[in-house]
């Protein structure tokens, strides 16, 4: 019997597939209860009546365009205690040119260094696969997404994030300079993080690039307690 229902958006560009990587954990939410609507665009944010029934949002929507009224309809929804969770670019490069959008997430994807450019590129996307750890902080130890975790190693696209100081970080991963890179100091950026709005909670992990990635044992199991967490 469901009693809760979800909304999982998805779509925007395709290079992070975003139809088989959030069909990867819908029969998660199925078995603990939601009833589990998928909509291709960000139209159904506008439609208050439906998102005031609409416990948690999942969202897989890189780069694209929201308007107005959508926003304002997903705004409004969160405050009032819908739960929003997401991973990688379908939730921290959605909606570049929306401001408003980006307050409301708290971080916003920068770039995702890679390689030596003087190294052959095998290819563009395996040309910013680079290694690189994810550092779960000591708060993590006793949150319900990370609790029992420990700090974990990728092989993937690491995101240097811009974001604010109002956000509950779980774990950081630390770009570090290297030779041919221009910056002159590491710069760490928040990996998984929280935030609270209104009534509601956002949930956001930067990994999640490619269906391996999303398959890997740890990141599956922070995403899935991810959403669980930021639900209604």
């Amino acid at each position: 019997m469901t009693n809760r229902k979800a909304l999982v958006v998805r779509g925007g560009w395709e290079g992070h597939a975003p139809v088989a990587a959030t069909e990867l954990f819908i029969p998660f939410l199925e078995r603990h209860g939601f009833e589990v609507h998928r909509a291709g665009s960000p139209a159904p944010y506008a439609d208050a009546a439906f998102m005031s029934g609409v416990d948690l949002v999942v969202q897989c929507y890189t780069m694209g365009t929201i308007e107005p009224d959508e926003l304002a309809g997903l705004r409004a929804a969160i405050e009032a205690g819908t739960g929003m969770a997401g991973w990688h670019g379908g939730i921290a490069d959605s909606f570049r040119a929306s401001s408003d959008y980006l307050h409301l997430i708290g971080g916003q994807f920068a770039c995702h260094p890679g390689k030596d450019p003087a190294e052959p590129h095998e290819s563009a996307e395996a040309h910013n696969f680079v290694p690189y750890t994810v550092n779960l902080l000591p708060e993590a130890g006793a949150h319900p997404i990370t609790e029992g975790l420990t700090d974990f190693d990728l092989v993937t696209e690491q995101y240097w994030v811009l974001t604010d100081d109002y956000v509950d970080v779980l774990a950081t991963t630390t770009q570090k300079v290297r030779p041919w890179d221009p910056w002159h100091r590491e710069v760490t950026s928040p990996a998984i993080w929280t935030r609270h709005w209104g009534t509601g909670r956002i949930f956001v992990t930067t990994p999640g690039h490619s269906l391996d990635v999303l398959r890997d044992d740890t990141v599956r199991t922070i995403i899935e307690r991810g959403m669980l967490w930021a639900s209604r």
